[in-house]
């Protein structure tokens, strides 16, 4: 017995982290590919029984995970994007109008397609307001999106999270009651109730954590425990004072962090990153393995119409609604009408309130968990094959991004820059040097004036069309922490930096660990002194497309100085030229 329970933990964990990975190399959601292995191990092989498993454990640890995601992605929140991009009444107006009109039709959709009665019709649309972080976020991060909608996507997938799980506690509210007058009046205390409570903790707890790191009394080890120690506190004490309070109190906390200036949160962020990663990855297996093989037989064409009707109606008349008389241009409301896939709130409170309206005489709600299943399956299947190509078409985001952030913007640096803008590579360029920032403006490049590790510019980089680094000022230490710096922006095989210059045994100074550094640009032994002397006092870069007559070879010979640049060039021949470092030498048709 204890065999079986350590091979279905395990299962559990390896079939999660497969699941990440083969979403990451297919450029994919990964929740899609966590729904099938569940389902394939739960109702498909049977290979995992989760309520047998867990037994009463399951559901409280399924709140706890949801606590923490939500925790981590208020963390993510800023009130200056909102103020810098102007999009805080239009965001405000998606968390109001925008979910009750979803409410509304959503209600009235499961009732007339589904057969749904009110009750359950109205807690079914309440659940699926919601739309999910974890989601939204890894695919925020593929899009690399350009314009406000990136912002507003990610504000409304983690604030209407709890928003629409107190929604759900309230419909619930009114719906165990006999008397609708006495369910209202009971529901809308509740709402003022909850939303009190919830602040109130999540402040609280965000307080006490900044206090004790602001005054040193956590030693750098219990940063991360002492952080989820104050997370779990303020979620357990704000449920058990308000019903659904907590999730709404881990994500004022994580905001309450996220926007204070008195400590660094860097390290605690990356840290619930992680955890998140690995919690989503066994949530969704776990919830999608509690699925009945009857249930999911019994889902019929009214379930698969409706799902059919929240995309192509409910969505984007609710969006097209709250966004009107609003400064966002057509194709940036239309992509947001197309986005809203469901995640793991939805999945998890679904599971919660089905068992709990079933036990009070409504049999119908039994069906809640596979429809909202259906939905979650059939908006990450549909928005996760479609975003690409739609953001895409609507000039949103670029075709694979190859475009270079450039760390360093003197003279060769800036002809690097030019001779890719002027292929059509998306270029910005970064210094401390108000000369180099100007001449790279004068020459109609995106240039930002200061350091690359302070929080302001980095928040003024417009990612779109990037998708790498590269660090190239003349300080090696400089280099190393920017690459560090980036590092979740554009992931460890995206960040480079010019070759470190070879350390004497007898010098006072160490190399710098290698783990500490990004990936060597161009080769060993051409640093920043080098390629000074390659490119000499004015750097020129041309561009040839090579063919099968008009080779690499005939290239260099062709060049009046073959021992200057091209000499630089036979050293780089992992580089693809103008389109960064690949795993092949140079053939033709590349330039």
């Amino acid at each position: 017995m204890s065999h079986d329970i350590l091979l279905q933990l395990t299962g559990i964990f390896i079939l999660g982290i497969i699941s990440q990975w083969t979403a990451w190399k297919l450029h994919l959601p990964s929740i899609l590919f966590l729904l099938i292995a569940g389902l394939i191990v739960g109702p498909g092989l049977g290979l995992l029984q989760p309520d047998q498993l867990f037994g009463e454990l399951l559901f409280p640890m399924v709140s706890l995970a949801v606590a923490v995601i939500l925790y981590e992605g208020g963390m993510n929140l800023r009130f200056r994007e909102l103020s810098k991009q102007k999009i805080r009444g239009v965001l405000l107006q998606i968390l109001t109008l925008a979910v009750l009109i979803s409410l509304v039709l959503g209600t009235v959709a499961a009732h007339y397609i589904i057969g749904f009665s009110w009750p359950v019709a109205t807690l079914l649309a309440a659940i699926l307001v919601v739309t999910g972080p974890t989601v939204i976020g890894p695919m925020l991060r593929h899009l690399r999106l350009r314009g406000r909608v990136s912002s507003l996507l990610k504000w409304e997938g983690i604030v209407v999270d709890p928003l629409g799980a107190t929604l759900a506690v309230l419909v619930f509210t009114v719906v165990r009651h006999s008397r609708l007058r006495d369910g209202l009046a009971e529901a809308l205390f509740d709402f003022w109730v909850t939303f009190a409570v919830g602040v109130s903790f999540g402040f609280i707890a965000a307080a006490v954590l900044i206090v004790m790191l602001r005054r040193f009394w956590l030693p750098d080890a219990l940063h991360n425990p002492v952080s989820l120690m104050l997370m779990f506190a303020s979620f357990a004490a704000a449920n058990v004072v308000q019903d659904e309070a907590g999730l709404l109190a881990v994500t004022v906390m994580g905001i309450t962090l996220a926007n204070q200036k008195w400590v660094s949160i860097r390290h605690v962020i990356e840290f619930k990153e992680t955890l998140t990663t690995l919690l989503i990855s066994c949530l969704f297996v776990i919830l999608a393995a509690r699925l009945q093989p009857q249930d999911i037989k019994g889902l019929g064409w009214d379930s698969v119409l409706f799902v059919v009707f929240m995309i192509l109606v409910v969505r984007p008349v609710s969006i097209l609604a709250a966004t009107i008389g609003s400064s966002l241009p057509w194709r940036e409301r239309l992509f947001m009408s197309w986005m809203a896939p469901r995640g793991i709130v939805a999945a998890a409170v679904a599971s919660v309130f089905a068992l709990e309206l079933a036990a009070k005489g409504y049999p119908q709600a039994v069906e809640l968990v596979p429809v909202t299943f259906l939905m979650v399956f059939a908006t990450v299947l549909i928005y996760g094959l479609s975003a690409v190509p739609l953001s895409r078409r609507f000039g949103l985001a670029r075709a694979n991004p190859q475009g270079i952030l450039f760390i360093g913007a003197h003279k060769w640096a800036r002809a690097m820059a030019q001779a890719l803008m002027n292929e059509g590579f998306s270029v910005v360029l970064i210094d401390t040097d108000r000369e180099n920032i100007a001449l790279s403006r004068m020459a109609g490049m995106p240039a930002i004036y200061g350091s690359a590790l302070a929080k302001k510019t980095r928040e003024e980089i417009d990612y779109g069309g990037l998708g790498r680094m590269f660090a190239m000022t003349a300080n090696n230490e400089v280099n190393a922490l920017t690459c560090l710096h980036f590092l979740e922006d554009f992931g460890r095989q995206e960040v480079y930096q010019l070759s470190l210059p070879p350390v004497e045994q007898d010098s006072r100074h160490e190399a710098i660990p290698q783990e500490q550094h990004g990936r060597l640009l161009f080769g060993e032994g051409l640093d920043f002194f080098r390629l000074n002397d390659v490119f000499g006092r004015d750097p020129k870069i041309k561009l040839t497309k090579l063919t099968k007559e008009f080779d690499y070879q005939p290239l260099r010979l062709s060049t009046a100085k073959p021992q200057s640049f091209y000499s630089f060039l036979n050293r780089i021949v992992r580089l693809k030229f103008a389109l960064l470092t690949v795993r092949q030498i140079l053939r033709p048709g590349m330039c």
